[in-house]
């Protein structure tokens, strides 16, 4: 393996000049008449692996598929048909600034989601309607009356950026909420889709954690499913292996005291096979372990049948030093350790990562890294690994990579800390 470690990048400059240049040149938004809302591109950096960009002014480009972006601001959410360059579909929606997730469906649908509600457009936004998830017994699925109004819980924010996968013939959209850091206490869920978002359910439910409730909450308060004994924090990453048809899920955080049951697990990695006949799941448990493990982790993929994971195992509870690294093994390996391939360890936590055309693109969990803003690359699938740091944009945490768009960019949220919204930023690899 040849590795390359911190590379230099090839125009350094500081956050506020890049921010600078990008608003002189753009010069805000603009409004034509038959043209749409519009911005211009912002300036390009560069390094030896990789072309990067901040999001030019204006919307906020939360996900895009192909020519296609979703975006919102403080009144409105909005539709591009080139890349971000202009928005000619607009939808007045005064909850914009509460939106934390959507997707662009195969079918054009649109899907996007505010702290508690979910929406769907079919017509490039002329109008959205309210979507009510059902349970698994195919009840409405509302979200909890929140003792503190302000902080109703994240239901369906998701870290990673890959949603969508083609299950022989039919578009499958399944993900997880990554919550209980901002926003309130949430139970936590995965959630799927079969009709391009007209009906959304759920997949699985998570059990009742005391870690993750409510200040001040009774016992009939308490969040989650009371007939499952498995509990976590949030999601970290939910993906599908075509090869075996059948999705993984991981979650996190840590090993917490609950009551009679002791120190319980929250890091759990899970293995879900859909059946379409009867519109039933049947998830297994893998592995459940401590956070000082290669288990704690995210950024599941899987490339011609095999698995590949980033890990972020913290904690103290382990052996020292920390399990952490790129992985990859078969995904019949998973639980035996002395079967999987350690390609890459940057040393710092890293649990968020997309695979696309050979291209490996990971980060650094920034408040655990002395890289500001840490990327890692590989472009020829793991065999040379290199590492930058994008200092000019200050300690933010890459999360959510999409897949390139039709220009050839990934689409990569840059967060505050690990998870307070900052900027958008793109990144094109050099072949």
């Amino acid at each position: 393996m040849k590795l390359r470690t911190k590379a230099t990048l090839s125009a350094p400059r500081s956050r506020r000049q890049f921010l600078a240049a990008a608003s002189a040149s753009a010069g805000g938004l603009l409004l034509p008449g038959a043209g749409g809302l519009c911005a211009a591109a912002t300036d390009v950096g560069s390094t030896d692996h990789f072309w990067y960009r901040l999001a030019p002014p204006g919307p906020y480009i939360d996900s895009q598929r192909d020519h296609k972006a979703f975006g919102f601001d403080d009144g409105a959410v909005y539709l591009s048909e080139d890349n971000g360059a202009t928005w000619p579909h607009r939808l007045p929606f005064p909850d914009a600034d509460k939106i934390t997730f959507s997707c662009i469906l195969k079918s054009g649908n649109l899907l996007f989601a505010t702290l508690t509600e979910l929406f769907l457009s079919t017509d490039n936004l002329k109008s959205c309607k309210q979507i009510i998830v059902k349970d698994r017994k195919g009840d409405h699925y509302l979200p909890h009356t929140p003792l503190d109004p302000d902080n109703p819980g994240w239901y369906f924010h998701p870290l990673d950026g890959v949603h969508t996968w083609d299950v022989d013939g039919t578009e499958m959209l399944v993900w997880g909420n990554y919550c209980n850091v901002l926003g309130g206490a949430a139970p936590i869920n995965l959630y799927y889709s079969t009709d391009g978002g007209q009906t959304v359910k759920i997949a699985f439910s998570f059990g009742q954690s005391p870690q993750f409730q409510q200040k001040g909450a009774a016992a009939g308060d308490l969040l989650g499913d009371p007939e499952i004994p498995i509990v976590c924090r949030h999601v970290h990453s939910v993906a599908y292996n075509p090869a075996e048809n059948a999705f993984y899920a991981c979650t996190g955080d840590h090993d917490r005291a609950d009551g009679a049951r002791g120190d319980v697990h929250e890091c759990h990695w899970m293995r879900g096979t859909y059946d379409p006949a009867n519109d039933s799941w049947d998830w297994t448990v893998l592995v459940s372990v401590n956070s000082n493990s290669r288990y704690k982790s995210g950024g599941i993929n899987f490339v011609d049948g095999r698995l590949y994971w980033a890990s972020d195992a913290n904690g103290r509870n382990g052996v020292m030093p920390h399990d952490r690294g790129i992985f990859s093994c078969d995904p019949a390996d998973l639980a035996d350790m002395s079967k999987h391939t350690l390609l890459f360890n940057p040393e710092y936590e890293s649990a968020n990562m997309i695979i696309q055309d050979g291209v490996i693109l990971s980060a650094h969990y920034a408040p655990a890294s002395p890289y500001d803003t840490g990327f890692i690359i590989s472009t020829d699938m793991g065999k040379s690994w290199a590492q930058y740091d994008l200092k000019q944009f200050g300690k933010r945490s890459a999360v959510r990579f999409h897949r390139q768009n039709a220009e050839g960019w990934f689409r990569v949220d840059l967060r505050k800390g690990w998870i307070e919204r900052g900027e958008v930023l793109f990144i094109k690899p050099k072949r």
